[in-house]
């Protein structure tokens, strides 16, 4: 059986686009929105192609209609494009971002997956990156093949002893250094990491049709061409 792991899509689907995987089963780790304003062919894709999903902290503020705190960076992306989805979602597709569960258990041909956005401990919110202890301590009492995370856009992988870790990194903003989108294949048991270049201008053109303030098209450019590595100071004009 091959699956195919993604994670932190951000609304971004010139980076779906450019992924070109057959897979059996799709297992998704939340963060359908926000950031990048192209969400709808994303809920329509996930809701035909995925096999599972959780909900992320993203999700949960669009489908509760959350306003997205200004701040510098991230922040400031996230309170220029959230109301856009706001415009654009109608009450089905925000729905579906509202049921999406916080956590599941599934299990495909012999392996059991547990599926999470940040970490048992804080569904939503809690953000690990490869602190092995603290993990260990997190998924003590699951039993389960593989545990399979999102929440920081950054791959990880380790074996905590009978359970796999993996976070197969951002489709729609990689933060670790590498631009392209980011995601895993699991095949028979064995974990591969993927990446693949995509039409970062299409994502910034679709952001611009939608309506995004320059300024935040800017500083999500600096974002998505440096893989979060240079995040330029926001320039949002003051209310």
């Amino acid at each position: 059986m091959r699956i195919l792991l993604i994670a932190d899509i951000h609304s971004n689907w010139a980076a779906l686009s450019a992924i070109d995987e057959t897979f059996d089963a799709c297992l998704f780790m939340g963060d359908l929105v926000d950031y990048a304003t192209d969400p709808i062919p994303w809920i329509d894709w996930m809701q035909q192609k995925a096999s599972a999903t959780v909900r992320g902290n993203h999700d949960h503020a669009v489908a509760e209609r959350i306003p997205a705190r200004a701040g510098s960076g991230y922040r400031d992306l996230a309170h220029a494009t959230r109301p856009l989805h706001w415009k654009r979602l109608n009450p089905l597709r925000i729905k579906y971002l509202a049921r999406m569960p916080l956590t599941q258990t599934i299990s495909l041909g012999e392996h059991r997956f547990y599926m999470v956005h940040g970490t048992p401990r804080d569904p939503l919110d809690e953000y690990l990156t490869d602190d092995i202890a603290a993990w260990e301590k997190r998924l003590e009492d699951l039993q389960v093949d593989f545990a399979c995370v999102g929440h920081t856009h950054v791959p990880f992988h380790t074996d905590l002893g009978g359970t796999q870790l993996i976070n197969p990194g951002s489709v729609g903003q990689p933060r670790d250094g590498d631009p392209r989108a980011a995601y895993a294949i699991i095949e028979n048991g064995k974990v591969e990491f993927h990446r693949v270049k995509y039409d970062i201008d299409a994502a910034l053109e679709q952001m611009r049709r939608a309506g995004t303030e320059e300024w935040a098209v800017e500083l999500a450019e600096s974002i998505l061409r440096t893989g979060g590595s240079d995040v330029i100071p926001s320039r949002r004009p003051k209310e």
